[in-house]
C-alpha cells in the first residue's frame, strides 16, 4: 500500500485494507515499511518486542492479524536517525526474518504499509521479494494526486502491477472524485472511495481499525467493498 506523499491516510488505509481481507476468511499479515514513522503499534495497539524462536521473530497477533514493525523494536518515542541503508537493513530483516507462516498454514496476503515517496525502502523491498501487486491511495486534489502518479510510474518501471486507486478523505473538505478521473488516465481500476470519517481516526487512535470495531458501519462496508475488488485483482 503506497503513497507519494505523506498524509494521505496511506497506513489507516492499509491496517483497515488488511482487516477486511482477514475479513474474507483470508489469512493476513501486515509489514509496517515506515521506519521513519511507524504506526501500526498505535493502530492495532501494539506494544513490547516480539519473541525470538528458532533465529525467527515471532509476529504479534491483533485482530486476526500477523503484524510487524519497527515500531515494536524501539522505544515509542525513539527517533530513526538512520541513513538509506539502515533502513534497508530493517525491512530486510522483518521481511525475510519474521515467522509469517509455515508450510501447512501460509499467508494468503502480506499487506505491506510503505512510507511515502519512491526511495530506498521501496527500492528494497522491490529488490528483495515479489510484489504482486501495490494499491495507490491518494486524497482528491491535485497536489496529492500528482505524487500518486509518481508511485504509479516507479511501480511501472520494476514491472509491478497497480492494482488500483483508493480516494482517501472524499468528501467536501478534500472535493471528490480526483483519484477516480486519475485512475482513469492511468488505465488503472479504482477500487472505491473513503469519506472523512471521525470514527476512523478515533478507532486508529484507541488501537483497533474500524472495520473491527463496527464492522456492520458504512466505512466498513466501503473498505469490504475495496477488499473484495483488490482480492479479485489478487486471484484471491
Amino acid at each position: 500500500v503506497a503513497s507519494g506523499k505523506g498524509g494521505v491516510g496511506k497506513s489507516t488505509v492499509a491496517v483497515n485494507l488488511a482487516a477486511a481481507l482477514a475479513g474474507r476468511g483470508l489469512s493476513v499479515g501486515i509489514l509496517d515499511a515506515d521506519v521513519y514513522g511507524p504506526s501500526l503499534p498505535t493502530m492495532l495497539g501494539l506494544s513490547g518486542q516480539p519473541a525470538y524462536v528458532d533465529g525467527a521473530i515471532v509476529p504479534h497477533v491483533a485482530f486476526g492479524l500477523k503484524a510487524m514493525s519497527v515500531g515494536l523494536l524501539t522505544k515509542a518515542d525513539d527517533a530513526m536517525i538512520w541513513r538509506g541503508p539502515m533502513a534497508s537493513q530493517a525491512i530486510t530483516q522483518m521481511l525475510t526474518q519474521t515467522r509469517w507462516g509455515t508450510e501447512e498454514a501460509p499467508l494468503d496476503v502480506l499487506v505491506v504499509d510503505l512510507p511515502p515517496g519512491t526511495g530506498d525502502v521501496q527500492l528494497t523491498l522491490i529488490q528483495k521479494t515479489p510484489l504482486d501487486g501495490a494499491v495507490i491511495v491518494s486524497t482528491p486534489q491535485e497536489v496529492a494526486l500528482a505524487d500518486a502518479r509518481r508511485a504509479h510510474t516507479l511501480f511501472q518501471r520494476v514491472n509491478v502491477p497497480t492494482l488500483g486507486l483508493i480516494e482517501n478523505m472524499s468528501g467536501d473538505v478534500f472535493g471528490r472524485g480526483g483519484a477516480e478521473a486519475e485512475a482513469a488516465r492511468l488505465g488503472v481500476a479504482f477500487l472505491g472511495d473513503l469519506p472523512v470519517d471521525a470514527g476512523l481516526r478515533q478507532a486508529g487512535d484507541a488501537g483497533e481499525p474500524l472495520v473491527s470495531a463496527e464492522p456492520d458501519g458504512e466505512v466498513a462496508a466501503r473498505f469490504a467493498a475495496v477488499a473484495a475488488r483488490v482480492a479479485e485483482g489478487l486471484g484471491l
